[in-house]
């Protein structure tokens, strides 16, 4: 379903491409550099609207192109006004608010790639990074174009008249919009706004439309435009596939998982998703019994560690990161202090959002250990598949006791033909029983004392190798001799045969379709002889004995 609305009308753009949209050729050479032969949907709708000088509601799917889609406008007007207007001061006219730290990494990376053949004239600044307000005052002070950041720090800047916008800003782009609420940035995006001049044209962006979003319409936008681009939040079915599977005990949820991975019956890429931050490291721990390499993306980091997860995975030294959308969508109650998430987890960056709008590459499944809190939730963790025109698949665990929750998000998804989904996964838990004795003594070994030292290992290393603690460590030398020499952590005792499983223990319909481990190769006859003959103690000991006696009689 396509709707474009203003004022209560209806009103399509034309269908356009990037070379019929008047852009600036500079903007064109980097569209192509990036390999877009043709605009999505989105962009194809929303850039016309945006040159023309509307104010835009856009709803479109996780992975649509929504950045493009304000980055391209926002970057015409500003080279437009540049060119054709009276010389005028330097000074920041497009600002772009975001709800965490690496989606402001993300748009500034996808705004310089457009604006890579006029970087001199349009600078792109990013105000979120986790360095002191003095270097980002620096920045600032050379007047970027376009700034990027979350409210929280763009609203510190304009407090301390190290960014004035008042006078200068005619862009304002809020990406992500569903989210700003349920982050707790209310209070900070309402000050915020107080800082801005009377009139600018605005752009939202978001996955879904709830209550927030129209909150933040009546706020922002000025008589917008509102775009909503598909009946369904996620791909088709011929693209995505989502299933379903009932799981009677807490425990079967772990013996399927280990079934999936370790007999490699999921594929590729993946995505485990928890609802807190101690399941991901019971879950990693759980797994590396079996010898089945995991990461968690901890919000307890620094920012630039969990970059170089994300950017790990995408080059295949992991095929599975366990994340958790907690951090996220902070479902607590509205009013709660931000970034006090679930118990245990009251550390975490409220800002360090990693499950929803990050570069995860060709990600081919998304597996739900655990049941998102909410239907959109569930939107923003599958919309990390299937991107683009690859395919993808979620498969989504569930206790008997959720099976209500489940509904309601059946319901989100199914749409008004209603028809179902989340489709059942097929498997035969009685296959893989035999695996069941080995599930209880991995799980016995993840205590919660485990889990504990686990998360104190990853904090001690980032402390050891932090470029900021470099000199203090230079300064208090014995600080750092008392953190390296200090007790070692164990967080779980691994059992190495664990990790080799038996062709007996494999199931009967599973065999000649899985390589749960590699064989050796055989060696010919000829060599393997030889190999046993030199690899013999007893024909061997004797000549080494005399070949090496005379060597030890002093000369």
């Amino acid at each position: 379903m396509l709707s474009s609305t203003r004022n209560g009308s209806m009103a399509e753009a034309e269908s356009l491409g990037f070379q019929d949209m008047g852009l600036d050729p500079r903007l064109l050479q980097a569209v192509a550099d990036l390999g877009w032969s043709r605009p999505t949907l989105i962009q194809e709708k929303a850039i016309p609207l945006a040159l023309e000088g509307k104010d835009l509601l856009a709803r479109a799917r996780t992975g649509s192109g929504k950045t493009a889609a304000y980055a391209i406008p926002m970057l015409q007007l500003l080279l437009h006004r540049k060119a054709t207007g009276p010389a005028i001061e330097q000074a920041v006219r497009g600002l772009v608010l975001v709800p965490t730290k690496e989606l402001a990494r993300q748009a500034q990376s996808m705004i310089q790639q457009l604006a890579a053949y006029c970087a001199r004239d349009i600078r792109v600044a990013n105000v979120s990074a986790a360095e002191d307000l003095a270097s980002q005052r620096a920045v600032l002070m050379e007047k970027p174009d376009v700034v990027v950041g979350t409210p929280s720090r763009i609203l510190n800047h304009l407090q301390q008249d190290s960014l004035k916008l008042r006078d200068s800003l005619e862009l304002l782009v809020v990406d992500e919009a569903d989210l700003l609420f349920s982050f707790g940035f209310e209070e900070e995006l309402k000050s915020l706004l107080c800082h801005l001049p009377r009139i600018y044209q605005a752009f939202l962006m978001s996955a879904t439309f709830n209550e927030d979003v129209q909150a933040l319409k009546e706020l922002v936008l000025h008589n917008p435009v509102t775009l909503k681009l598909q009946e369904s939040q996620l791909p088709g079915s011929d693209q995505l596939q989502q299933f379903q599977v009932v799981c009677e005990t807490e425990e079967d949820k772990f013996l399927l998982l280990y079934a999936l991975l370790k007999l490699s019956l999921v594929r590729g890429k993946s995505l485990l998703f928890v609802n807190t931050l101690e399941r991901s490291y019971r879950l990693r721990l759980f797994l590396e019994q079996f010898s089945i390499p995991t990461c968690v993306l901890n919000g307890e980091l620094p920012l630039r560690s969990r970059c170089h997860i994300i950017s790990q995975f995408n080059q295949g030294f992991y095929d599975c990161v366990i994340a958790t959308d907690a951090e996220v969508l902070v479902s607590t109650v509205k009013g709660k202090q931000r970034g006090r998430g679930s118990k245990g987890d009251k550390a975490s960056d409220p800002e360090a959002g990693v499950a929803r709008g990050i570069d995860f590459h060709h990600v081919s499944a998304v597996l739900n250990f655990d049941l998102p809190p909410t239907p959109e939730a569930y939107i923003h963790r599958a919309g990390r598949t299937a991107r683009a025109n690859n395919p993808g698949t979620v498969l989504t665990f569930v206790l008997p006791t959720e099976q209500s929750h489940l509904g309601k998000i059946e319901h989100l998804l199914s749409g008004e033909n209603g028809s179902p989904v989340l489709l059942p996964y097929q498997f035969r838990m009685e296959e893989i029983e035999g695996f069941r004795y080995r599930c209880r003594d991995a799980m016995r070994s993840v205590t919660k004392q485990a889990i504990r030292e686990a998360r104190l290992k990853e904090i001690k290393e980032e402390l050891l190798h932090s470029e900021k603690l470099k000199t203090y460590f230079e300064d208090n030398p014995r600080d750092l001799q008392l953190l390296r020499h200090d007790l070692p952590l164990h967080p779980a005792v691994v059992k190495p045969h664990l990790g080799h499983v038996p062709d007996y223990l494999v199931p009967p319909t599973l065999r000649g379709l899985v390589q749960p481990h590699k064989k050796r190769k055989k060696l010919p006859s000829s060599q393997k002889g030889r190999r046993m003959k030199t690899q013999n103690p007893l024909r061997s000991f004797k000549h080494r004995r005399e070949k090496t006696r005379p060597s030890a009689k002093p000369s």
